[in-house]
């Protein structure tokens, strides 16, 4: 799967630099290492990173903004589709109150570390996420932009009975 086109725009490089920049102020680690902040090599290797990584913009009911290739596969949807998806809906309804708890704890505090719960596919797969991240995104001006969550572990959870 080659990453798409939108990701070489400034917009988006702006936003992954924002992404990485917020990781760092919240993790004190880099987000990924041995790359140059000012080339598209940031989109490049985000893509292709050996975890998923996620990201949506603020408002009410936030739609996600950005997806690797591993987050595409998880969650089986290719990039137009995620990008037009809210975030809410990653989720089964079950698990929105959990998923509500979490996002305001991350707008309260700024980031959640060993964050896990239940997310959903697009043809219906559960899986179990565990030990993500969640952190809040702010441009270099300081203004919130939306939040991102990374996470390498996952566990494919059993079809719900019919």
């Amino acid at each position: 799967m080659s990453a798409p086109d939108a990701l070489k725009s400034p917009e988006m490089l702006r936003h992954l630099d924002n992404v990485m920049a917020s990781y760092m102020r919240f993790f004190d680690e880099l987000l990924i290492s041995g790359i140059s902040r000012e080339t598209d090599s940031i989109a490049e290797h985000l893509w292709r990173a050996d975890f998923v990584l996620l990201s949506h913009g603020g408002g009410s009911d936030p739609v996600f903004n950005f997806g690797n290739r591993m987050a595409l596969e998880l969650f089986e949807m290719d990039y137009a589709a995620l990008t037009a998806l809210p975030s809410r809906q990653s989720a089964e309804p079950v698990s929105q109150e959990e998923r509500n708890q979490l996002l305001a704890q991350v707008t309260a505090f700024g980031c959640i570390d060993h964050y896990r719960g239940v997310r959903i596919s697009a043809t219906g797969k559960r899986f179990y996420i565990e030990n993500a991240r969640v952190w809040n995104l702010y441009d270099p001006e300081g203004n919130y932009t939306g939040q991102a969550a990374m996470f390498r572990e996952w566990t494919a959870l059993e079809e719900k009975p019919a």
